[in-house]
């Protein structure tokens, strides 16, 4: 084996859902001549799922979703598997990257399955051909299913679409657990700082933003909570968390991470009230929540490092991690979300993808949730993987959960 097969069986050894899945697919084949699109980040993880869909019968097409998130090894060992094509590319220019994604469109994909709606967004505005043929797709992050549900709202978007993203399994922990993890790893493997002891500035407190406090405070960090939500900010208070404006937690803070998927929140105003040596992160999704465009602009030194960008402003130097980008795959030591949280992440997407395969032409455009069996499932897969048991109601149980009648 080469180096991306190995970290692709690597991988296969902890996604033991996905596993099982993969192995019904290969006897009931509910993907056969069925095309799919992908548009995610091309790591070992996804690389199970992809052979996961190939093995249920699914010709597939895949490119990255971030242009710096891409293992060129596993690019290769996909590009082994029958049926598969992979265009993804480490460091891909902006145009080398919707080369890829029309690449993975010229095969006129039946489902796609996304990771920040490009696949969506290009069929929509540049190849609006395709829409006749596409049966459905699933979104895998929330960045993507904040886009969608502004389609859907506008009555632009023309096909069913389900929400991967935001079903309790993948809040619960992909979002919050993986997120948590693999984000601060990124930063420590990236910078060799300390965390205890930083003040710590997370800017939102969505799941994503919830796991990294989470994890933050149990590392002895001094967290700070911004948000533009007055529940959730009430929530981080709540929690044990210091709650502020960024424009004051932009003079206090160490350490700042974005995990809101919007754009600028970290900017020129923020930038020149922060502290010599601050470091920038986003665990977002788009290289927009912080401005590096405006750093660029109007830096007057600027020093490049492995997965470090420093930007000397107003006589003080910050640095912006992996360009702004997603830290935790766009590092060059970033791996991505822990296997166990990708298992089961990818299983979802395998058994929705299966779901539009078999009832897409009966739904009307628009965006879906997950159906809660598909999410009970994967919940009871994992479990049982785990070795774990867990209670179930009994008849009388039942009946008085779901009756009206029975009172003290």
């Amino acid at each position: 084996m080469d180096s991306g097969e190995l970290k692709v069986e690597w991988a296969r050894q902890y996604m033991p859902v996905l596993s099982v899945i993969r192995e019904q697919y290969e006897k009931t084949k509910p993907f056969q001549g069925l095309r799919i699109g992908m548009a995610l980040h091309v790591e070992a993880k996804t690389a199970n799922l992809v052979k996961t869909l190939a093995a249920g019968g699914a010709k597939v097409w895949i490119t990255g979703c971030n242009p710096l998130s891409t293992q060129d090894d596993v690019v290769a060992a996909l590009n082994k598997v029958p049926g598969v094509r992979c265009f993804a590319k480490r460091g891909a220019t902006v145009e080398e990257y919707y080369q890829a994604i029309d690449q993975v469109l010229d095969a006129a994909p039946q489902i796609t399955i996304d990771d920040g709606m490009d696949l969506i967004h290009r069929i929509h505005t540049k190849r609006q051909e395709l829409i006749p043929g596409v049966i459905g797709g699933c979104e895998e992050t929330t960045t993507g299913v904040h886009r969608l549900r502004a389609m859907a709202g506008e009555g632009a978007l023309k096909f069913p679409v389900i929400a991967v993203n935001d079903t309790p399994m993948k809040h619960f922990f992909d979002n919050v657990h993986g997120t948590g993890e693999s984000a601060l790893t990124a930063i420590m493997v990236t910078t060799n700082v300390l965390i205890a002891g930083k003040h710590v500035v997370v800017a939102g407190y969505g799941f994503c933003g919830r796991g990294l406090a989470r994890k933050l405070h149990g590392l002895g960090a001094q967290v700070i909570v911004t948000e533009v939500d007055a529940r959730r900010a009430l929530e981080a208070h709540m929690d044990g968390y210091r709650v502020m404006s960024m424009d004051d937690a932009a003079a206090i803070g160490e350490l700042f991470i974005t995990t809101t998927g919007n754009i600028r929140v970290i900017g020129e105003r923020h930038v020149k009230r922060m502290r010599d040596g601050a470091i920038l992160a986003n665990a977002g999704h788009f290289n927009v929540e912080i401005d590096v465009e405006w750093l660029e602009a109007n830096a007057s030194g600027i020093t490049r490092r492995d997965g470090i960008d420093s930007y000397l402003v107003g006589g003080k130097t910050v640095h912006v991690l992996a360009e702004g980008r997603l830290v935790n795959l766009a590092s060059p030591k970033g791996m991505g979300h822990p296997v166990e949280v990708m298992d089961l992440s990818f299983a979802l997407q395998a058994l929705c993808s299966a779901y539009i395969a078999s009832n897409g032409k009966d739904l009307s455009p628009g965006v879906y949730d997950v159906p809660r069996e598909i999410d009970e499932k994967v919940a009871r897969m994992k479990i049982a993987s785990m070795g774990l048991s867990i209670d179930e109601l009994t008849p009388e149980q039942r009946e008085y959960g779901l009756s009206w009648n029975v009172g003290t």
